[in-house]
């Protein structure tokens, strides 16, 4: 999940390159219908599909907890809701913390931990009725969005863009100014 997010975001071209392969393999196709292809036409949409969501794995794993809410009535929302909002508060937390900061030996982890926080965020909101952006929410979302505006790497933005792009909740009237001001600034 967490390298998809910037995998796609990063080169936007791919879904382009993909078609352009589609098309050039249709034209060669036609030209010689008994050659037997590596990637077959049902095979060729779906990854076209997939690579069409500028998110495309988390994509699929929003879908996937939003089945899995919608087909498990039983099971109370705020338990898959509370799974996603502590992991991002979790991470932000070990971000945020010096003592925790510092046992990081590498910095790809403390951007492995960034990946995540954002991943959670994006789930709770799909998956919240409100969403991860609302005054109540779980999610300490201004602590993190500054703490992603704040932090060193360029690659942050990226997963601002995420944020940005790939939530549900982002321009509801209930999201408060300051936080689409935050997202919005460059």
């Amino acid at each position: 999940m967490s390298n998809s997010l910037s995998f796609q975001m990063n080169n936007p071209s791919i879904q382009n390159d993909f078609s352009f392969y589609r098309r050039m393999r249709n034209r060669v196709q036609n030209l010689k219908d008994a050659e037997e292809h590596e990637v077959s036409n049902e095979v060729a949409n779906r990854m076209s599909m997939f690579y069409a969501n500028a998110t495309p794995m988390l994509k699929m794993l929003s879908n996937a907890v939003t089945n899995f809410v919608k087909k498990n009535p039983a099971l109370p929302l705020e338990h898959t809701t509370d799974i996603f909002s502590t992991m991002a508060n979790l991470c932000r937390c070990m971000i945020e913390d010096p003592e925790i900061n510092q046992k990081f030996e590498k910095p790809t982890t403390v951007m492995f931990v960034l990946r995540v926080m954002v991943g959670a965020i994006i789930l709770y909101d799909h998956v919240h009725p409100a969403g991860a952006f609302y005054r109540k929410s779980n999610i300490d979302i201004k602590s993190s969005i500054k703490l992603l505006k704040d932090h060193p790497s360029s690659s942050v933005e990226t997963l601002l863009n995420a944020m940005r792009y790939s939530t549900v909740h982002i321009n509801d009237d209930e999201t408060p100014n300051v936080i689409k001001k935050l997202l919005s600034e460059q």
